[in-house]
């Protein structure tokens, strides 16, 4: 029978049917839902850990103890782990290892779209890359079997195309039962295999050479990489989504898919450029493909074309692939068969065509009701103390929020400097919140706040950082700011979930994958623990006790942390029988309360209004309101 199923879903499906029976993982998208799927098989273990390092040395531990393994992280978590998937691939395995990288072209919900292909070349490890949901199934098999066939971990290359994107998947009915439980492999006690001395390592360094020529040979004949001979004037070498792309934009030409893109088939390569006139590389982000087979010392006299056709940057189209083409002449206009371009102009009546008209932009905002607004609209007050409340039209100085009204000679000393994380709190560097200097990488925070600090910045310095991220990468910042002496404030988001991926458990939440109870890691007294003295839990929704305790840290000579603690109100999916109103004859127009960026907020005929419908009855705008505009009432009685 037939399947529709997501290129994640198809992963964890093929997983399962692989006898894999350990997964391990750290959330991030496009990644989240394989491992999401995959924890619904029955008599699995499945388990987010606090990292992406964590998750591939327990994957590590569970592949030497003999069993199938899958670990899954987007493309910026194996730099988390690339310590010991670098490792890995010197010690090699027992049971299969599949390590899932689910790289980002565009960067749909990424700070960066490097290219992981280049792990794979990096530590000499084998590399697939499906293209499609019943190669996700077909590929996961056959990297468990290389994976415990050449002792090698198997880096399994995702992207967000591949993920998201839905296809057939042909799958018996007694497949999708679990095949019978395959026995693990016994471990065995190997001192000069797993023990990386130096000694050992130069032994193992050797033996990952000799498996590099074995794979190479592997790679010839595995039947993911396959020549679709077409017109031979043009021959196309590709990979992952692209090959979709050149299908529908070349359907005549010969192509060579490369399904294992790592080690290359070097002779499946020079043989098929022997027999076309032009070789066109096309692949998204690195000339990955293009630098090694332009090296390839027994390449043919061949036109060669690769990087001088299609963009480094972005993700691919079959709009962007047949415009590269048609600039390059490699193809014509009139050969295209769909739209290259939104809201091209009708000829008959020179008017646009609606329908094709790109959507108005929308950018991203924090959930009505989120327990994030109330401290990023305090932190606004203080990084701009000078300015007007907002910088909204109609805004003047009688229309300042009780913060900016509050002991301005005080505020004006701080002018702070706000170092961000990654989660969705990430948008509170946006507008008209605006209340985030920087944010890199997961944890980095904490570092740059302390950075700064001791470099002798003049303004005070914060850290912002969501508790799953915390977590994940910012224990060991926050252990260096205690040794080194500083005085830095940590504001530890803490909405019980990682929110940003799906509302994911980790160790806060003290709920496990499967929703059974497990122990929870409470902040404060690790951070207590840890040596922090001026530990502080405050409500999310109490902004004048954050506005308070927020003043007094700064002020401290001590490091201090603030846990701001309030369920992601996603998760909580409480009902309010109170609701946000405003009484349009004392608004005054000034948009205070817009600054709090709600999207329950509205303009309406001049003065603010209230979608009750999604107000959750937090009281951040409320409380915001400099001329108390804004009541609240019984959900019943709101006016209609």
């Amino acid at each position: 029978m037939k399947r529709l199923l997501l290129g994640n879903e198809a992963v964890a499906l093929g997983a399962y049917m692989s006898n894999v029976s350990v997964v391990t993982g750290y959330p991030g998208t496009p990644s989240t839902e394989i491992l999401e799927r995959f924890a619904r098989y029955p008599d699995v273990h499945a388990q987010w850990s606090p990292n992406e390092k964590v998750a591939l040395e327990v994957g590590v531990g569970a592949s030497l103890a003999g069993a199938r393994v899958m670990v899954t992280m987007k493309h910026v978590g194996l730099n988390v782990a690339a310590d010991p998937f670098f490792a890995v691939a010197y010690m090699g395995v027992n049971g299969g290892l599949v390590v899932i990288s689910a790289d980002d072209p565009g960067m749909h919900s990424s700070q960066g779209e490097q290219d992981n292909r280049n792990y794979a070349k990096f530590a000499k490890v084998p590399m697939l890359e499906p293209s499609n949901s019943q190669e996700c199934v077909d590929m996961m098999r056959a990297g468990l079997e290389m994976s415990e066939r050449f002792d090698t971990p198997v880096l399994f290359r995702m992207t967000t195309r591949v993920s998201h994107a839905q296809s057939l998947v042909e799958v018996d009915a007694e497949q999708i039962k679990r095949s019978p439980k395959a026995p693990p492999r016994p471990f065995g006690r190997n001192v000069q295999k797993y023990v990386m001395l130096p000694a050992n390592a130069r032994l193992q360094r050797v033996a990952l050479q000799d498996r590099l020529e074995r794979l190479r040979e592997y790679a010839e004949t595995t039947p993911f990489n396959y020549i679709r001979w077409g017109d031979r004037s043009l021959g196309i070498v590709t990979h992952s989504m692209a090959y979709q792309y050149v299908r529908e934009v070349f359907p005549n030409a010969s192509v060579l898919k490369l399904g294992m893109s790592y080690p290359l088939p070097r002779k499946l390569i020079v043989d098929f450029a022997s027999q076309v006139e032009t070789l066109l590389i096309a692949e998204e982000l690195d000339p990955y493909l293009e630098e090694q087979i332009r090296a390839l010392p027994n390449l043919p006299p061949v036109r060669v074309l690769g990087k001088e056709v299609f963009p480094e940057i972005g993700e691919f189209s079959p709009q962007l692939v047949a415009k590269c083409a048609i600039e390059h002449g490699l193809l014509k206009p009139e050969e295209v068969t769909f739209p290259l371009a939104d809201g091209k102009v009708a000829a008959e009546t020179d008017e646009p065509d609606i329908l094709n008209l790109p959507l108005p932009p929308r950018p991203p905002l924090l959930c009505a009701g989120c327990g994030h607004r109330g401290t990023f609209y305090t932190l606004r007050q203080l990084m701009y103390p000078d300015e007007q409340d907002i910088g909204l039209e109609g805004n003047d100085q009688r229309a300042a929020s009780p913060y900016a009204r509050g002991n301005v000679a005080q505020r004006r000393q701080y002018g702070i400097v706000v170092n961000g994380d990654i989660g969705c709190y990430t948008l509170g560097a946006l507008q008209p919140l605006f209340a985030m200097d920087t944010c890199g990488c997961m944890g980095a925070s904490i570092p740059y706040a302390l950075g700064m600090e001791k470099a002798g910045v003049k303004n005070k310095v914060v850290a912002i950082i969501g508790d799953s991220t915390f977590f994940h990468s910012g224990i060991t910042g926050l252990v260096d700011v205690i040794t080194s002496g500083a005085a830095t404030t940590i504001i530890i988001l803490d909405n019980l979930t990682t929110a940003m991926t799906g509302g994911n458990v980790n160790p806060g939440t003290g709920v496990a994958l499967d929703g059974s109870p497990a122990r929870r890691v409470e902040l404060e007294t690790l951070c207590k623990g840890l040596g922090i003295e001026d530990v502080q839990v405050i409500n999310a929704y109490d902004t004048e006790t954050i506005e308070r305790e927020l003043n007094r840290s700064l002020q401290s000579a001590e490091p201090s942390v603030l846990i701001v603690r309030e369920p992601c109100v996603l998760q909580a999916r409480a009902t309010y029988p109170m609701v946000s109103w405003v009484e349009r004859d004392k608004c005054v127009s000034c948009w205070a309360c817009l600054a709090t960026a709600c999207p329950a907020l509205i303009r309406d005929n001049g003065k603010v209004g209230v979608i009750p419908e999604m107000c959750t009855d937090c009281e951040v705008c409320n409380q915001v309101c400099p001329y108390d505009a804004i009541l609240r009432l019984e959900r019943e009685g709101v006016p209609a």
